[in-house]
């Protein structure tokens, strides 16, 4: 296995992004004191149009406007109401991140859409997702590493003790690639996107950014070698949709970083979160199954939920972060 350091601390535990509720103040405080090793910027998407996955990244776009149209996000002629709230509700979320975390040094993780779930999402002028137009696509990518780039910079301003972690996300990644996105009609599918085609894009976004970036993908296929060879330092991926372990060991062997989804995001039927033993025990048991020495399960594997929060109770995502917190630290002690 590659000897290399990870952007993150042994036994750490972070978040994969949304949170539930409105009130971010109170979200940053939950993630600043549940997870000191690896904190991020958290994600509340019952707060409306803009505070989405999609409108939030869409309001770091470089010349490229988006808005609001039947309830989907398509490319506007011109900035208008919808660019200006998702902005707003960022540099909120930044302004708060600042006061809350000063004097913070450590990592800190902010997340963004990646290209193709975005290209996938977002809509053209004229209808029809910018998936459909390569060369949309690519005037995309160029919009939105223009603007990971000044994300980052941005948050570094506000906490310039820390070490920013991008995480990518790219749920849509592996229909993409498979041509199963559907189109406008639901009759069809977009054809596929060559897999040295979505590697060149995703490394553009990655490069530009500046820092380590992991990519996270909750579906089942996960693409790992085009992510790692795209230059990303890890994958986040949900546990419970692994269906090969062979491609995961292979690049954990050649020194990829993983973010290991193993606590359920949504309450089981009992209703209670599961307890750090059990989610330190889901990760060992991979790692086992993996044949990798214990020695390096705590520096190369962060614990994770399974996905983001925002479908739990405040409670019930409280109790798993810091079950995953937690959890992180077992895997230290072993």
């Amino acid at each position: 296995m590659t000897e290399q350091a990870w952007p993150w601390p042994a036994g750490t535990a972070t978040g994969i992004g949304s949170l539930p509720g409105t009130d971010i103040a109170e979200a940053q405080r939950v993630v600043l004191g549940e997870l000191p090793g690896l904190p991020h910027l958290p994600e509340l998407p019952a707060r409306g149009p803009g505070a989405d996955l999609i409108g939030r990244t869409g309001g770091l776009l470089v010349e490229l406007p988006v808005e609001l149209y039947a309830a989907r996000w398509r490319i506007a002629p011109r900035p208008g109401r919808d660019l200006r709230r998702a902005r707003d509700l960022m540099e909120r979320d930044l302004d708060q991140l600042a006061e809350q975390a000063e004097g913070y040094a450590g990592p800190v993780k902010v997340q963004a859409a990646g290209p193709f779930t975005l290209a996938a999402s977002v809509e053209l002028p004229i209808g029809g997702r910018l998936l459909r137009d390569p060369g949309a696509v690519r005037d995309l990518t160029g919009s939105l590493a223009e603007g990971l780039r000044g994300h980052v910079a941005a948050v570094s301003r506000r906490l310039p003790g820390a070490a920013v972690l991008l995480q990518l996300d790219e749920p849509s990644l592996p229909a993409v690639l498979t041509g199963r996105v559907p189109t406008e009609s639901g009759f069809g599918t977009h054809r596929p996107v060559e897999p040295e085609v979505a590697r060149t894009l995703l490394r553009a976004v990655i490069d530009a950014a500046g820092v380590p970036t992991v990519v996270h993908c909750c579906a089942p296929d996960v693409p790992l070698e085009l992510i790692r060879i795209a230059g990303a330092v890890g994958v986040a991926l949900d546990l419970g949709l692994l269906t090969e372990l062979d491609p995961l060991g292979e690049a954990l062997d050649a020194g990829f970083g993983l973010l290991a989804g193993a606590a359920p995001a949504l309450p089981p039927a009992a209703g209670r979160a599961p307890t750090s033993a059990q989610v330190a025990d889901r990760v060992r048991t991979l790692w086992d199954r993996l044949g990798f020495p214990r020695r390096r399960l705590a520096e190369q594997v962060v614990v994770t939920p399974a996905c983001g929060l925002a479908g739990a109770t405040p409670a019930y995502a409280r109790a798993v972060l810091a079950a995953c917190r937690d959890a992180g630290r077992r895997l230290v002690e072993e």
